[in-house]
């Protein structure tokens, strides 16, 4: 049996271009399903999951899909409980072994299956390195937390953009000594011609001008 929540597992220390969460989303084609861990961790989606549940979730995603596309049928529930068997520790081990062979009657590599489990760290990385979202409570300060979002999406453009160029460089195709990769987004406000950076703009609360508008 597998603990999918065990946060030592040596595939969860991912970085964001060696996502565990990617690449199983990318082998068995879960179409969505990474759009649905962001929805439901930002609580953009009606009822908000925590990462051990977004992993449980991911998880018997996952296997709904192995089983389906084995042609297994399975009854209400079923699903549900064949997860626990392959990972609950409290689980005996002859019900483990029993539903570790009935999968393997239908050609299912279990131990495929359960090493692609993930655990709630996994999801942690990659819904704040890959996807470049974060959860924040009602209590955070907006404009603190969209600065940090900001400032990690312009460190992940610049870590990639270095290493196109460097691609390029290495196998000659373009010609390039030593290199620094600048990011720099600008806010222009279109009343009044004034430019900011993004972060800046956070920090002083918005443009100074005084438009029409604001004075009717």
């Amino acid at each position: 049996m597998t603990d999918a929540n065990d946060p030592d597992s040596s595939d969860d220390a991912d970085s964001d271009s060696n996502s565990k969460v990617v690449r199983v989303l990318q082998r068995y084609e879960l179409v969505g399903l990474g759009d649905e861990l962001v929805e439901y961790w930002t609580g953009e989606a009606t009822e908000r999951k925590s990462l051990r549940e977004l992993a449980d979730y991911f998880n018997r995603e996952l296997l709904a899909r192995v089983l389906r596309d084995a042609s297994v049928d399975t009854l209400d529930g079923e699903q549900a409980n064949l997860y626990r068997l392959l990972t609950d520790e409290g689980v005996s081990s002859g019900a483990a072994v029993q539903a570790t062979n009935r999968l393997e009657q239908h050609g299912i590599d279990v131990d495929q299956l359960t090493a692609d489990f993930v655990s709630r760290q996994a999801i942690h990385t990659y819904l704040t390195s890959y996807r470049d979202v974060s959860y924040s409570s009602s209590d955070d300060d907006p404009v603190e937390t969209e600065t940090t979002n900001v400032r990690r999406l312009r460190r992940r453009m610049t870590t990639i953009v270095e290493s196109k160029i460097e691609r390029l460089r290495t196998t000659g195709r373009i010609t390039l000594g030593a290199f620094n990769v600048l990011i720099d987004v600008r806010v222009l406000c279109e009343d009044c011609g004034a430019q900011y950076q993004v972060t800046e703009l956070f920090d002083r609360g918005g443009c100074e001008c005084t438009t029409d508008s604001s004075d009717e």
